[in-house]
């Protein structure tokens, strides 16, 4: 039986994941198959959280997020760690 990797990128549709979108069709083979999923859309937003994407383009294989694509994203905590919040001095 000859079953498809499924490759998911998650984009915003600005020229960050346009690129990525270009890597990955660049390097998959006809065993992926590859869909681009909008982030503008409530469920792919949903999703996209359930999975754990912090910050787009994201990468998802078979249902699991990519190496490259974790512990990214904005977090209160190492944002007020470079000022916000704080006032200037």
């Amino acid at each position: 039986m000859n079953t498809k990797r499924k490759v998911e990128i998650f984009s915003a549709g600005c020229p960050a994941c346009d690129e990525t979108v270009s890597l990955v069709n660049s390097i998959a083979c006809t065993d992926c198959e590859v869909s681009v999923l909008d982030m503008k859309a409530p469920d792919v937003a949903q999703r996209a959280k359930r999975l754990g994407i912090r910050s787009v383009p994201a990468v998802v294989i078979d249902g699991t997020l990519a190496d490259c694509c974790l512990g990214k994203g904005v977090d209160a905590d190492t944002l007020r760690a470079a000022g916000i919040g704080q006032e200037a001095s």
